[in-house]
């Protein structure tokens, strides 16, 4: 089984923020996601993109994965962004409205002339009703090597604006789109996060909204303030039943008298072969969150 990184919270930090930045060096996330995009002003711009490129390569983040959001490379800011990221050595960079898979092919076409590390992957936003029709033929990007594409990332706040859909309790306008990125992710095998929620003093909508994703099959939620973190990292992780049910299955498959059989009778239930590889993930993800830093 490939090894597994768990993506339970990815935070967004202005990097334009010096105290943000070296906040994040204390915060309980999976990723930090340094925001040259979005949360910066224009006249800030350049500003943001030496601090966070300094801090990137000044390290003190421990285990987190360190992700840095450019701005598109078609704005004033885009190519000098994608440079200055490449000269850090991020885990990932985010690339923002990715609409066709041909944006991450000429990404991926500047990181090598750039001579990126080979350990710095692609991040993708899917925050237009294009990406929605495309979905399938961006992740589809991830076969190609040279596009190094390794997780998707929902823009759920730029697809309400651009959709005119309502961000309302339970997201049923926004399910359909939710799930079709999904499914092209875990078609061409990549990870994928969900949208931001926007209520900061509603911890309970919260809550509903990351089991609702976890349930979805999301791998992990984007975060706007270090309040969410814990819940995130709650609720994406297995919980001790599930852990200790995933052991019983595995262990029951490793039996000599189960061996070669495609299913097996276990505590009252049927319980399949592809039950036990599911089980192995969960028990994979519980190792690998348990080696993260506190």
């Amino acid at each position: 089984m490939t090894p597994i990184r768990p993506r339970r919270s990815a935070l967004y930090m202005p990097g334009s923020n010096l105290r943000a930045l070296e906040k994040a060096k204390t915060l309980a996330a999976d990723g930090v996601i340094f925001d040259l995009e979005d949360a910066v002003a224009p006249d800030l711009k350049t500003q943001a993109r030496e601090q966070v490129c300094a801090a990137v390569q000044a390290g003190g983040y421990g285990r987190r994965e360190l992700v840095i959001r450019i701005n598109a490379l078609d704005t004033p800011w885009g190519e000098a962004d994608l440079a200055a990221a490449v000269a850090a050595a991020p885990d990932a960079i985010l690339v923002p409205k990715v609409s066709t898979a041909e944006t991450l092919a000429a990404v991926g076409l500047r990181l090598r002339k750039l001579g990126a590390a080979e350990r710095t992957r692609v991040w993708a936003m899917i925050e237009t009703p294009l990406a929605i029709l495309r979905a399938e033929s961006i992740a589809s990007a991830a076969r190609d090597v040279d596009t190094r594409l390794d997780c998707i990332v929902m823009g759920t706040n730029d697809l309400a604006k651009d959709t005119r859909a309502r961000l309302l309790p339970g997201r049923a306008a926004m399910l359909p789109w939710l799930m079709t990125a999904l499914a092209a992710a875990r078609a061409h095998g990549i990870d994928i996060l969900d949208g931001v929620y926007n209520g900061l003093s509603d911890p309970e909508g919260f809550r509903t909204e990351c089991e609702q994703s976890r349930d979805g099959g999301f791998d992990g939620k984007t975060l706007i303030h270090p309040d969410q973190i814990a819940t995130a990292n709650d609720i994406f992780a297995p919980s001790r039943d599930e852990v200790e049910t995933a052991k019983t299955i595995v262990e029951a498959f490793d039996e000599p008298e189960n061996a070669g059989k495609g299913a097996i009778s276990l505590n009252g239930r049927m319980v399949e072969r592809l039950h036990a590889e599911m089980a192995k993930r969960t028990l994979a993800l519980a190792d690998a969150i348990a080696a993260r830093p506190v």
